[in-house]
């Protein structure tokens, strides 16, 4: 008999209650090794359903009939016939699209004051009830961004709906419960609209968003009175339009609100003018005010101005809640950096492209107090920061009346570590808070500078972070964007949701900068990331069509062009040379430690020298990456049951694999780059043959020596180097790059006091002067490394779903503990690690249907299936056994 499954779950978002589609899937936890089949039981609407059985446990196929709009649904399972039923798990499907009623409306805008500069839109509407309400549930989306309300009070907790998605095919819902807003008699339902990432700005040159040029809302409030009679109040041609006091709102630039307008005659909304995407509902969880930090430290540094620190780099707003006596006007201006003289410093956030003026940053919201006390919070932008000028002339300010409203999606925290050196606690702290802070609907690249959702930056962490937090609903919606934006020829954009639309501006200089190496191949490697770390074959399926494609404009790009210097060396190609990707643009390597000039300046060939930089000849990363994405191609495919797709795809990886050892691998076997990065990402990605491993590990660690111990690598290859040393028995060469204090390190940044990774490895310089975006979580693939080293958790190879594990610690240069744990589906991981003298005990909690292979440093291993796992041995000698091995349950 199993014991009683927990954790029942389905596949969708949704903010006070997940929201599927009609055919929803089923997952659940059991606390024991598979039983024979489970039993499941459904209520729909109230209404319950034949007993439906199932061999499987997770991603379970809908088993009763197709859901329809509305329907409300209660399920629960058990083991076989003869185990406890689990607690009832509840769900409710969204409108669907066939059953939308409510019209498309518009507000009516008088005059266009520009993106970045337009204000926000009341869209509204009033009806009245006869009497007390039952249920209700309001159904919205829009172009745009928008909020709700009911007589005043807001609808739900979602923040920056409907989210970004490539509006052009996608367009997500959000599902209320109003019941406790609405009253009998007049009642009033108000959606506030701005440009969100529909129109609004994109990117480091806040450039104009090209979804749409007319914003748009769509919405159906749908109320059951207790009287057993039904409304439905839909958007249409009754609904009125109105400036509302939100007088300027951009995501990025900031918003404006005064309180001391008076109120606007309102006119008839538009109906119908605009063109939007049947509307579907997310996979993931909505973006949420997770968290309110008050301030650590306010300082007036001139008479009317402040200073805020709120101790913690973060994406979100201020939320202020003493405005001042009417007519108060507030200037709330945001950043990360404070400079020398203790005041606000955006400057290193300024966007430079070479022979044009800079796009000067800035994040500023404002507000006027009116005759009403009111709070300000401004729920149509979000910003990234740590500090906060505030100016008020006249006025006092009450620092008790500020917080910082953290914001983000509310991603369920899976993988938690810690160890007995503080500064990698520290470390971890600043890698976890830099995603969160990036993680704002769509994985970006930062929360200031750009804001772009840069599909390099999540292809280096995504496998971090499946350690941190469960990432499969969120990157399938971000999936679906990506396949959106997919070029016709096969290529991916460099970021995506693709406001640029590059898609159709083929003529655009960006155009040329797309279809990268390490970018566009996180249309392969984020799939079959996620697949390892959930087992869902579905995130496999859904995105083949697209790793597909991609990779034969890959393999077409490397059979049909060629760099011009290798063309200019030998004008007639080697016969491998058609699998060898080096004619085409690729960021390459990108932010490896800069050099400097013999004045001590960091040299910046990106700046100096552009079109060197472009035309530099950057093969090596990109034959590298088309091997590793076809060889993930094949394991894709032979999962997905398409056997002549397998081998096709094993036998090209293999090509590509002898073209590179061709052109890259010299005889005395050194790499032709001869770098740290080429090295890593050889032993990393399997690129060498088996006698060249061993001297690439050693000529790495020659490299690194001769840079006095700090590593080289750039934003594609820093998160494998640690690893790749452990791999090749050089743990103590992983440890002191780990612990490294001078840059280029991670231990500069902690000293330095991030509280978030930074995109340059000098973010902040010995003047204390910032440079670049300091919060930038690529380089924070080295929490990867605590978790799976440090502490020494990790799937083992060929593991789906953590089913088969490895628990193999590796202390060192001081540790002597580390304690994890990370939630699978399976259940909980545990370990705990200790030294006692010379003894390293290892503690463990391995969950059902999960084996654990347990090895110790000397290299004793040892096998543990579910349960407590407790066993200790001397690290000083290979001969000793441990004084205690084995599992408890």
């Amino acid at each position: 008999m199993g014991g009683t499954p927990y954790d029942l779950a389905v596949d969708s978002g949704g903010d006070q209650f997940p929201v599927t589609g009609s055919a929803p899937r089923l997952s659940w936890k059991t606390p024991e090794d598979s039983p024979a089949g489970y039993e499941l039981e459904a209520t729909i609407d109230g209404v319950l359903q034949p007993a439906a059985t199932t061999e499987m446990r997770l991603y379970v196929p809908w088993p009763w009939r197709t859901l329809r709009s509305r329907q409300r649904i209660q399920w629960r399972v058990r083991a076989a016939a003869s185990g406890d039923w689990s607690g009832w798990s509840g769900f409710e499907t969204g409108l669907l699209e066939p059953d939308w009623t409510g019209a498309w409306i518009s507000p009516v805008e008088p005059e266009d004051p520009g993106y970045g500069r337009r204000p926000a839109y009341l869209l509204s509407t009033t009806f009245d009830l006869p009497g007390a309400v039952e249920s209700a549930r309001l159904y919205a989306t829009a172009l745009g961004v928008y909020t709700a309300a009911l007589n005043g009070e807001r609808a739900g907790t979602a923040e920056l709906s409907p989210g970004s998605t490539s509006y052009d095919h996608t367009l997500y819902a959000q599902a209320f419960d109003v019941t406790s807003s609405l009253i009998p008699g007049r009642n009033r339902l108000d959606l506030e609209l701005s440009d969100g990432w529909y129109r609004g700005q994109v990117g480091a040159f806040r450039l104009p968003a090209g979804w749409g040029t007319t914003l748009g809302a769509r919405a159906e409030l749908h109320i059951e009175l207790r009287d057993g009679t039904r409304r439905v109040i839909g958007t249409d041609g009754t609904w009125t339009s109105a400036p509302s006091c939100t007088v300027r709102a951009d995501l990025m630039d900031g918003q404006t609100v005064d309180f001391s307008l008076p109120e606007v005659h309102p006119v008839q909304a538009l109906v119908g003018v605009v063109d939007a995407p049947p509307i579907d509902w997310s996979p993931a969880p909505p973006v949420r005010v997770i968290d309110s930090r008050l301030p650590e430290h306010t300082h007036e540094i001139r008479p009317g101005v402040w200073v805020v620190d709120f101790g913690q780099n973060a994406s979100g707003w201020i939320r202020l809640e003493d405005l001042g006596s009417e007519g108060t006007r507030t200037v709330i201006e945001y950043g990360e950096h404070l400079g020398p003289d203790g005041d606000l410093s955006t400057s290193h956030l300024d966007s430079h492209r070479p022979g044009e003026p800079a796009r000067i940053f800035s994040q500023r919201d404002e507000v006027t107090a009116g005759p009403v006390p009111a709070v300000f919070e401004p729920r149509h932008t979000v910003h990234g920061f740590q500090y906060v000028r505030i100016s008020r002339e006249g006025g006092a300010l009450d620092p008790s009346a500020l917080s910082m409203q953290v914001v983000h999606s509310d991603l369920r925290r899976t993988g938690e570590f810690s160890c007995s050196n503080e500064d990698l606690n520290r470390l971890h702290s600043a890698g976890e808070w830099s995603f969160l802070g990036n993680a704002v609907d769509v994985p970006t690249d930062c929360p200031t500078r750009e804001r772009l959702a840069w599909t390099g930056d999540y292809q280096v962490f995504i496998s971090t972070a499946t350690r941190l937090r469960d990432v499969l609903g969120f990157s399938r919606k971000w999936l679906r964007s990506v396949r959106d934006d997919q070029l016709e020829d096969g290529r991916i954009a460099n970021f995506s949701p693709d406001g640029r639309r590059i898609k159709n501006n083929l003529d655009d200089q960006f155009a040329m900068m797309t279809g990268s190496a390490g970018w566009g191949d996180a249309i392969a490697a984020v799939p079959w990331a996620l697949y390892e770390a959930y087992g869902d074959k579905a995130v496999l399926a859904e995105n083949w069509e697209a790793m597909d494609r991609w990779v034969r404009w890959a393999l077409e790009k490397a059979r049909t062009t060629r760099h011009h210097a290798r063309a200019q060396l030998a004008p007639e190609p080697e016969p491998f040379e058609e699998f060898l990707w080096d004619g085409t643009f690729h960021w390459g390597e990108w932010t490896e430690p800069k050099k400097r000039d013999a004045d001590g300046n960091l040299i910046d060939p990106v700046q100096d020298n552009p079109m060197a930089w472009f035309m530099e000849d950057k093969g090596e990363v990109g034959t590298a990456y088309l091997y590793r994405s076809a060889a993930t191609l094949s394991r894709t495919a032979q999962v997905l049951g398409r056997t002549e797709d397998a081998a096709r795809y094993a036998d090209i990886a293999e090509s590509v694999r002898q073209a590179w050892q061709g052109t890259y691998l010299r005889a005395d076997g050194n790499t032709a780059m001869d770098s740290q990065a080429s090295y890593v990402r050889a032993l990393s990605f399997g690129l060498l043959p088996d006698e060249a491993r061993g001297p690439a590990a050693d000529r790495l660690v020659e490299l690194i020596r001769s840079e006095d111990v700090h590593l080289g690598t750039g934003f594609l290859s820093t998160g494998d180097l640690l690893p790749v040393l452990v791999e090749a028995g050089r743990e103590d060469v992983a440890y002191e790059l780990l612990l490294q204090r001078s840059s280029p390190s991670w231990l500069y940044m902690v000293d330095k006091g991030a509280t978030t990774i930074w995109e340059s490895w000098e973010g902040i310089d010995d003047e204390g002067n910032a440079h670049e975006s300091l919060n930038h979580y690529s380089k924070g693939t080295v929490l990867r490394f605590l978790h799976e080293y440090t502490l020494g958790l990790r799937q083992d190879s060929g593991s789906v779903a953590w089913r088969s594990i490895v628990i193999a610690p590796t202390p060192g240069h001081g540790l002597t503990w580390a304690q994890g744990s990370h939630q699978t589906p399976n259940g909980t991981i545990r370990v705990h690690w200790q030294l006692e003298g010379e003894k390293l005990r290892i503690d463990a909690d391995i969950p059902a249907e999960t084996t654990a292979r347990v090895v110790f440093p000397d290299g004793t291993e040892y096998t543990a299936g579910p349960g407590r796992y407790l066993a200790a041995r001397s690290i000083s000698s290979t001969g000793n056994h441990p004084t205690y091995a084995g599992t408890t349950s």
